[in-house]
């Protein structure tokens, strides 16, 4: 059974949760996103698989999840684009948030995200239980593409990346 980190908003850990509880119930947890670019500058995307018990077969970032008990947010995101993506890459942190997003079903995101970024070119092993496939795209194409079809897009996705762009400007 996996567990998230609860927190309060200044990331003081107040203990553990199921992570399907965490989800249904709402409750602020320690999360992290990780955006890989490749060397044009193209957003890298994956396909959430369609076994994933929410969003499934919709765009996301490169990679978004938990970290555990004790575990950084910087370990953690790179231990599941590992685990994700079958890659390594050094990554950087660029800022951190907390959003609440209703996922559907009765589930909803509610985190403090640690947001990373990275540089990657090189080839995927990709997990299938948890990415169907992957695709570089650029940001101008990537923002026409969620105002024309935003049901094609995690709503997580959505929120984090106004933000990681009103961040950087």
């Amino acid at each position: 059974m996996e567990k998230v980190v609860l927190v309060n908003p200044d990331d003081v850990v107040l203990g553990q949760m199921e992570k399907m509880q965490a989800h249904k119930n709402g409750i602020l947890h320690r999360a992290f996103s990780v955006f890989l670019f490749n060397e044009n500058g193209e957003m890298l995307l994956q396909k959430r698989a369609n076994e994933k018990y929410h969003s499934p077969n919709q765009w996301t970032n490169a990679c978004c999840s938990h970290p555990r008990l004790n575990e950084s947010y910087l370990d953690a995101a790179k231990r599941r684009i590992k685990e994700e993506l079958g890659i390594d890459c050094e990554l950087t942190e660029k800022f951190h948030f907390i959003y609440k997003a209703d996922v559907g079903d009765g589930l909803w995101e509610h985190e403090l995200d640690y947001v990373f970024s990275g540089t990657f070119d090189g080839e995927f092993a990709l997990n299938s239980e948890e990415v169907s496939e992957v695709r570089y795209i650029s940001p101008s194409d990537l923002k026409n593409e969620i105002a024309e079809h935003p049901e094609h897009f995690t709503e997580w996705f959505k929120i984090i990346l106004d933000e990681y762009f009103n961040q950087l400007n």
